[in-house]
């Protein structure tokens, strides 16, 4: 786990766009997530702010974070296959 949990200096443009409430229930799901282990990425991130501001509904959410996990699957079966 990352010692430092910095989501919203990392990629302030994903926050600029909300209001302090959509903030603080991103950056505490987010901080969440990192206690149980959650590395950050961008493309997380951006999912969850675009839905918190309401670019998406929860249904893209779901789809953006499905595709994610599925790729990131992907890259693990192939790494552990090199190996």
């Amino acid at each position: 786990m990352a010692e430092k949990f910095d989501v919203e200096y990392r990629w302030p443009e994903l926050f600029e766009q909300l209001d302090q409430v959509q903030r603080r229930a991103v950056v505490q799901s987010l901080a969440s997530a990192w206690h149980e282990g959650w590395v950050p990425n961008r493309e997380d991130v951006e999912n969850l702010t675009d839905y918190a501001r309401g670019a998406i509904d929860m249904s893209e959410y779901r789809r953006r974070a499905h595709a994610a996990a599925r790729r990131r699957a992907a890259r693990r079966g192939a790494l552990a296959a090199v190996r």
